[in-house]
């Protein structure tokens, strides 16, 4: 969103039922007034997801969630969705996944479990239906770092030069849950991980199903071009994602206790930053996903 969408959006805050403040001329919106514990009425969730389709990311501040509040306020957009890697799933509710630094007896540590969260992607992008939002709720922050950076995939197709859209259009691009573990240099994918995410095929280019921009759909997750030698695909793919990743696409967000942050996976990518002693510091977060639709 250019600075002067913002800017718009600002002058027009009376028209939410909520008080929202833009966070950047890029993207993302902070809501002030809002307790994500209480029921949230069809209206309501019908402004917050008009927010998000204007803002992209959405910084709910000062919340306090127990994991099944948190999941509760995120059925209320659609599905639920687990890890399609179990050892990712919580005990009690395995829709709510924990994001954290910490080792096997839950003190902070440098080894990270899932190092694809530290490279550029959107969330299960891997399957047919990938994810409309991610929620994910800080429970516990450094006193400093730890940040998570988003990338504008609409704005970058924008500034992109008319013959270059133009070629990308016809492309189709395999997305795959085992070749991103094996990209990232994470533990390789089971057989059962196998069986629940196969390799599938969407639009490089996809259209945004609620307010139809167009944007590069891309990321770790993705595998190849259909159709191309595997290694002319992956070098197209990489070029785009540096392209798409260039600072002037990126809003950072820098954390506060009782964050609810949520974004639109259909048009951004994501990563984590390592910015703070992970051996010293915990940095815990709760995180749900909602299904979305088949991206055309």
């Amino acid at each position: 969103m250019a600075m002067t969408d913002v800017a718009a959006a600002g002058e027009h805050r009376g028209a939410w039922p909520f008080d929202i403040r833009p966070l950047s001329g890029l993207m993302a919106a902070e809501i002030l007034d809002l307790d994500l514990a209480q029921p949230v009425g069809d209206a309501m969730r019908d402004s917050i997801l008009a927010a998000l389709n204007r803002y992209k990311v959405l910084a709910f501040r000062n919340q306090t969630l127990t994991a099944a509040a948190q999941a509760a306020f995120t059925r209320r957009f659609g599905e639920l969705e687990p890890h399609v890697n179990r050892d990712f799933r919580s005990e009690g509710i395995p829709e709510v996944h924990p994001v954290n630094n910490l080792d096997e007896n839950k003190r902070p540590s440098r080894g990270i479990k899932n190092i694809g969260n530290y490279a550029w992607h959107t969330d299960k992008s891997y399957m047919a239906r990938p994810s409309l939002a991610t929620l994910l709720y800080a429970v516990q922050l450094p006193p400093a770092g730890g940040d998570t950076e988003f990338a504008d995939l609409q704005a970058a197709y924008d500034a992109l030069p008319e013959e270059r859209k133009r070629s990308l259009e016809p492309l189709r691009v395999v997305h795959s849950w085992e070749r991103s573990r094996q990209k990232s240099g994470s533990k390789l994918a089971t057989e059962d991980e196998k069986r629940d995410a196969p390799p599938v095929v969407h639009p490089l280019v996809r259209t945004h199903p609620a307010t139809g921009r167009k944007g590069i759909y891309i990321g770790n997750h993705t595998s190849h071009v259909e159709g191309w030698p595997v290694e002319k695909g992956e070098a197209l793919l990489a070029d785009l994602l540096d392209f798409a990743t260039q600072e002037r696409f990126v809003y950072r967000h820098q954390w506060r206790s009782g964050d609810m942050v949520m974004w639109d996976n259909r048009c951004l990518v994501h990563r984590a930053i390592a910015n703070f002693e992970m051996a010293k510091h915990a940095r815990v977060l709760n995180r749900t996903v909602v299904r979305g639709d088949v991206p055309v």
